[in-house]
């Protein structure tokens, strides 16, 4: 038996985050039809070592996709210098069971989080938002960014995090990769209430347990991606905003479950 392994490196030669924006769009339109089989993810608490593990398999006959995502999150790893959300991915022959490649899922997960975000960005956000706010600055942040940029010529982008220390390396970061490529300036958030304000697209991607922005400050017609919130502890967006919403689209029905966003309002 040959299995296949995929590191980040290799995956970024053979894959862009806008084939993955299109891809996932696909996707998004097979769930929706029914014609995948997802089960709610199994979340388990490693409470010796402040720990989650989390088991997520997805099935969908049309593209003979077989495979499950394994993610852990460990905050306390960032206090020993390694990733805090590691991750693998195993993909398995849906036609005899065999596991036929194993990749870094914590790239995998940036990635597809990244494009999901672009997905509904590309499909809902008005086509001349030009400003552009990302709360949060961790791991998942520059795939965000990238998602975005990919699918809307935005001009200012602001990032926002609660250490400066983390806001400052990411802002100098994401100029050297991305400023020239796509023409736009990245600054750091000094005032979150005075971007907020002007922004057409947010995108909060923390691990907060409360709001990371008021609600109030938004302006209307505004795109607003909440990607963090996984637990029903966790809720990034300002319940009033999610009462004043037009529309508020989900990624998988699981999420009423799953997320304080949703849960912490019912």
């Amino acid at each position: 038996m040959e299995i296949l392994a995929l590191n980040k490196e290799e995956m970024k030669e053979v894959i862009n985050i806008k084939e993955v924006i299109e891809v996932n769009k696909i996707a998004l339109r097979e769930y929706s039809k029914g014609l995948s089989n997802v089960p709610l993810r199994t979340n388990l608490n490693i409470e010796k070592h402040n720990g989650q593990s989390l088991y997520m398999p997805g099935y969908l006959s049309s593209e003979d996709a077989l495979g499950i995502k394994i993610v852990s999150v460990y905050k306390d790893n960032i206090k020993k210098g390694i990733s805090s959300v590691p991750s693998v991915m195993l993909l398995i022959d849906d036609e005899t069971g065999f596991p036929v490649s194993i990749m870094d899922g914590t790239y995998l997960t940036q990635l597809r989080t990244g494009a999901i975000s672009g997905a509904a960005t590309d499909l809902l956000a008005r086509k001349d938002s030009k400003i552009f706010t990302i709360i949060g600055a961790g791991g998942q942040a520059e795939l965000q960014l990238e998602g975005v940029l990919a699918i809307r010529y935005i001009e200012e982008v602001y990032i926002f995090d609660i250490s400066e220390e983390n806001r400052k390396k990411f802002v100098q970061e994401m100029n050297n990769k991305y400023s020239k490529k796509y023409n736009v300036e990245i600054k750091e958030a000094l005032d979150l209430e005075e971007v907020i304000k002007k922004s057409d697209i947010i995108t909060s991607v923390t691990t907060a347990r409360n709001k990371t922005f008021n609600g109030e400050w938004v302006k209307k017609g505004t795109h607003v991606n909440g990607v963090g919130s996984y637990t029903p502890e966790m809720a990034e967006i300002d319940s009033e905003l999610i009462f004043k919403s037009d529309k508020i689209y989900i990624d998988t029905k699981d999420a009423i479950v799953e997320s304080g966003d949703f849960v912490q309002i019912v």
